[in-house]
């Protein structure tokens, strides 16, 4: 079982995006979405002989072009970014960042969808739109479809929501 959805998005993805200067309802939900289809919110990080890892499941090479091609040209959001990364280990072992840090993983997880100039991050989305936006931006590998992201949305992060009204 992985972390509760309410609890990550609170404790993880709430204070990281604030510290991006981000408020965005739609990043929140669109990154609690991508980390229940990801890993079914923590569940597993990194599976026999997947070059994945980490909540999010991203691939070191996406890692490294987000810092090269995006941040690199951008460095007052490079300097936030960068602020939370362990001190030592992002130097040595940068990609187990990406396991081991939630909220360098989920800022990381962010610049993931808006390094693409044609992202708009949505106001009020629907889970449909979440996994559009999910396979176009983030997972377009054939290995999970649109109907897998909503049936992990529908598990997870659908009944957060009856809870909490």
């Amino acid at each position: 079982m992985g972390i509760a959805a309410e609890d990550f998005k609170r404790c993880i993805i709430q204070p990281t995006l604030q510290r991006l200067g981000v408020q965005s309802a739609g990043a929140e939900a669109l990154l609690l979405a991508t980390a229940a289809v990801e890993s079914e919110l923590g569940s597993f990080l990194k599976a026999e002989g997947q070059r994945t890892s980490g909540v999010y499941q991203m691939h070191g090479l996406t890692h490294r072009h987000i810092w090269d091609d995006y941040l690199g040209h951008q460095p007052e959001l490079a300097s936030k970014v960068r602020g939370l990364a362990s001190q030592h280990d992002f130097l040595t072992h940068p990609h187990a960042e990406l396991t081991t840090n939630l909220s360098y993983a989920t800022a990381i997880a962010l610049l993931a969808y808006l390094r693409h100039p044609e992202f708009v991050l949505p106001d009020n989305p629907t889970p449909e739109l979440l996994a559009e936006l999910w396979k176009q931006y983030y997972h377009p590998r054939d290995d999970l479809s649109i109907a897998d992201f909503i049936a992990r949305y529908k598990e997870l992060i659908r009944p957060m929501k009856v809870a909490a009204a």
